[in-house]
């Protein structure tokens, strides 16, 4: 049995989760020796900064042994998860992937962000910032003093990602956005000169002059007032512009961009081999006219070809979709269900929509999603759903619009709410299954090898998947006598 997936939160109060339940891992100290060991997650943590960490300047004698004895106990809370806590001298070692931490996964975004940010691509660059900062649940390490300083380091990450992301959505226009929360960067921060220009900018963008020029004040009376010096150039420099209405401070005129239809669908599965009557059931279900359901859902257990049938069925339907093709997968690398608002602006930047007109609250993205392609010939592939509440906000409304949804849940909710039509996927007949095999791995094979066959059509028991590997482990075996190894299917 395959263990649950285990995540590790620092971006706030310090969490662990198994399969996205929430647990307690041990007392302070091991949740000291914990949060030292994620912030510096892959790389070696020495005794010395886990004592500090744990003890705070003040260790008893015993300290090295007591924090060999933390980290053993912390081994056993997390379970399965805590082989990632390897012993590396001078001290210890969280080998954690990106996915795993929530602080790995906020510098994986920010890094990706500047990378397109560098490259051009502004509105990407905003939506990676976004996304990153929506990572963080609150004040981190609080609870720990011996942490002190990896905390000022974190939030030091953060501000500085905001204030990365705020100027780039200055760039975009996006002035009404930025200004509130740069105000409370400000508020926290009034030290941070960068935050204040880009607030006094966005203020005066925002037809707010008077607003933009009281920042100012403000900010050269709590530097004057904390640390005796005037403000930095840049902030005095913007603050004379703001005086004489330099046109420079206005919004950059943005030029428009030629609209591409989406073509998101990934590469369908070949070869294919079978599902005649169910092709045939969705052009039904899906054909042209206003009297046909138009959602479908595709519902089956897992591996017995699900994707590959909704795939196959719209690459050779593209000529019905000319103005594009929306694909999205509704669960993450680890399982979790990605949230709708995410999957529509990926949708509506896809689909040509300004990231400048992409609201913020949820209620008017979906509207605006729905009206953005109510007159379009549009096909929308929603793949590994949940449950109805996560499908219903992702269906499109048109007349002309069409969308398949796959998932191992019945839907009924789907099926009784929109009206989509539902077809259940029984595994493949056995004539199909030895159809696919011989289209993966040959006739000449298929007649030399019967019995092996036999067995991986038989063992396989009509699920394409375990099949494909199973042909795959034939092709990759060096030897004959490796090939039941490398089949992946039980002898």
């Amino acid at each position: 049995m395959t263990p649950a997936p285990a995540e590790f939160g620092v971006l706030g109060p310090i969490r662990f989760l198994r399969g996205g339940v929430e647990e307690r891992v041990g007392g302070p100290r091991e949740r000291a020796v914990l949060a030292r060991l994620l912030f510096d997650a892959n790389r070696v943590v020495s005794v010395d900064r886990l004592i500090e960490a744990v003890w705070h300047g003040d260790p008893p004698a015993s300290a090295r042994g007591q924090i060999a004895i933390c980290v053993s106990r912390l081994r056993r809370s997390l379970g399965e998860a805590g082989r990632a806590v390897d012993t590396a001298s001078p001290g210890y070692v969280a080998r954690l992937d990106e996915e795993a931490v929530d602080w790995l996964r906020f510098n994986g975004l920010v890094g990706r962000a500047r990378s397109c940010a560098a490259g051009g691509d502004v509105a990407g660059a905003v939506a990676l910032f976004r996304e990153a900062l929506g990572l963080w649940r609150g004040v981190p390490f609080e609870d720990l003093p011996g942490l002190r300083a990896e905390a000022v380091s974190l939030q030091s990450a953060r501000l500085d990602a905001v204030e990365a992301c705020a100027e780039l959505e200055l760039r975009l226009g996006l002035h009404h956005r930025v200004g509130k929360d740069l105000a409370a960067v400000v508020a926290e921060h009034p030290l941070r000169e960068r935050a204040r220009a880009q607030l006094m900018l966005a203020q005066y963008r925002s037809g707010r002059r008077a607003d933009a020029l009281r920042t100012y004040q403000d900010a050269r009376r709590v530097l004057i007032e904390q640390i005796g010096l005037e403000p930095g150039p840049e902030l005095r420099e913007l603050h004379e512009q703001v005086l004489r209405d330099a046109p420079g401070l206005l919004a950059p005129v943005r030029a428009e961009v030629p609209v591409v239809a989406p073509s998101q669908l990934p590469r369908q599965v070949l070869p294919f081999a079978g599902r005649s009557a169910e092709l045939a059931e969705l052009d039904a279900a899906l054909a042209a006219g206003p009297d046909v359901p138009g959602v479908v859902v595709l519902s089956g257990p897992g591996e017995v070809g699900k994707t590959a049938l909704a795939l196959r069925w719209a690459h050779h339907r593209l000529d019905r979709f000319p103005d594009g093709q929306l694909h999205c997968d509704l669960l993450d690398d680890f399982g979790r269900p990605v949230p709708h608002s995410v999957l529509l602006d990926r949708f509506l930047r896809a689909l040509g929509v300004p990231v400048t007109s992409i609201p913020d609250d949820p209620g008017e993205k979906v509207a605006l999603y729905r009206s953005t392609v109510s007159h379009k010939r549009v096909l929308v592939v929603l793949d590994g759903a949940v449950d109805h509440a996560q499908v219903r906000p992702l269906l499109p409304s048109g007349a002309h619009t069409r969308a398949i949804v796959t998932s191992r849940q019945p839907m009924d909710e789907l099926v009784a709410r929109q009206g989509a039509h539902r077809a259940f996927l029984e595994p493949l007949t056995a004539d199909e299954s030895w159809q696919l095999l011989t289209m993966l791995l040959g006739n000449d094979w298929v007649a030399e090898e019967r019995g092996e066959a036999s067995r991986i059509v038989g063992s396989a028991d009509g699920f394409p998947l375990p099949l494909r590997r199973a042909a795959a482990g034939i092709r990759t075996a060096p030897h004959r006598q490796d090939r039941r190894w490398l089949t992946g299917v039980p002898a």
